[in-house]
């Protein structure tokens, strides 16, 4: 995103009921299930969810009272919780397959710290991490705004308020807002598909959103009628799996920055916090929130890069998008690194990753939400004093 001018940026969520977000729930409750009967079990689930069938696959070392029945169990009730029992997905009467199975020794001995070698990273690759003060989470302010709008109905359905009467779970928003030089202020248009009892009138339907959509926007932001689009398509009444097959680990810039910073490619739901794709991804972004929290800049962006079996980085790069109060890039990245150990387990011990934490992770985004008993620790800004100090602040 630009950091001057005027123009329009967009960014879309997905709720909790969208096939690929169910997925990614079902995936984090088997990461949870095993995290809280072993804190170092290692998980790579991944699942399928299609018309009243869910498939669990994938690699786990962990105990063995985590048995297949009892995540069938749990991948039911992920599903009930979220409110499907429909006619082509309920969590009553869909099939469920577990095809979980042991992780590949060739992993786990590069993974796994022995003798003098500490405990390595699950995977190579590229994990970055942003920051920006668009919005007090100091998230970008179109999937700050995106996540919002889900999460308000999702939670007025899941107390039966009739404000949302008729409103299924899977349901996609979209929030357009207009920057000049280079700060929101408001919204161009707002996009909302939700799905719904048969027979609603789609009139009906806008009457009931638009003022919950406009509580979730700042005074003065909601876009006009004609720029509201809800359920833009007609009739959604055919949602959820039974629509549209879901799959873990598809909605990775939903689950990040909404497209306004870089993303590295890798998903994070199902995977145990050895796997640098999620753990790295996690310091990146805590490390990019102090620094921006510590007034050190506006925006920050950070990257870290790993091999897979080596315990510390091959890089970490700053970027403050010439946003940066006097200072200097190469010096924050040195001070970064001695905060905080960025190998796997160091990751794991500051931001106490080792918990069964990551069920609220799976849907309205991984980033922005308030750190609260031992879940989202990398939202916390107690990093700030120590920035603050190295900088002369």
């Amino acid at each position: 995103m630009r950091d001057k001018g005027d123009f329009l940026f967009t960014s879309e969520s997905v709720s909790e009921g969208h096939p690929d977000k169910v997925a990614d729930r079902i995936s984090d409750t088997v990461l949870d299930a095993f995290l809280a009967a072993d804190p170092y079990a290692r998980v790579a689930c991944e699942t399928l969810v299609t018309t009243n069938r869910i498939v669990l696959a994938g690699e786990t070392r962990g105990p063995a009272s985590v048995t297949p029945e009892h995540l069938i169990h749990l991948a039911r009730e992920a599903v009930r919780e979220i409110g499907y029992d429909q006619e082509g997905f309920s969590w009553r009467n869909a099939h469920v397959e577990c095809h979980l199975h042991a992780q590949s020794a060739d992993i786990a001995v590069g993974v796994d710290s022995a003798g003098n070698k500490d405990e390595g990273a699950g995977d190579q690759g590229i994990m970055f991490g942003y920051a920006t003060t668009e919005t007090e989470s100091l998230m970008p302010a179109p999937i700050h705004y995106a996540h919002l709008i889900l999460r308000r109905i999702k939670e007025l359905r899941h107390a039966g308020d009739a404000r949302v009467a008729g409103l299924q779970p899977d349901a996609k928003s979209q929030v357009t807002l207009h920057y000049v030089d280079g700060k929101p202020i408001g919204a161009t248009s707002v996009v909302l598909s939700t799905q719904h009892d048969e027979g609603m009138d789609q009139r009906d339907i806008f009457a009931e959103v638009k003022p919950v959509i406009a509580e979730c926007l700042p005074e003065g932001w909601m876009c006009g009628d004609d720029q509201l689009y809800i359920n833009p398509t007609g009739n959604f009444v055919i949602g959820g799996p039974d629509g549209d097959c879901g799959l873990t680990g598809r909605k990775i810039i939903v689950d990040t920055y909404g497209g306004a910073a870089p993303h590295g490619g890798g998903a994070f739901s199902g995977k145990d916090p050895t796997k640098v794709d999620r753990s790295a991804a996690y310091a990146a972004r805590y490390l990019a929130k102090n620094v921006v929290a510590a007034e050190l800049a506006q925006r920050c962006t950070i990257q870290i890069s790993y091999a897979i079996g080596v315990a510390h980085p091959l890089s970490v790069y700053v970027e403050l998008h010439g946003t940066g109060a006097d200072v200097e890039e190469a010096k924050l990245e040195k001070t970064l690194r001695e905060l905080m150990n960025l190998s796997p387990r160091g990751i794991r011990e500051h931001l106490k990753l080792n918990a069964p934490i990551y069920v609220p992770t799976s849907a309205y985004g991984h980033f922005g939400r308030t750190p609260h008993d031992g879940f989202f620790t990398w939202e916390r800004t107690d990093l700030v004093p120590a920035l603050k100090s190295a900088f002369g602040r």
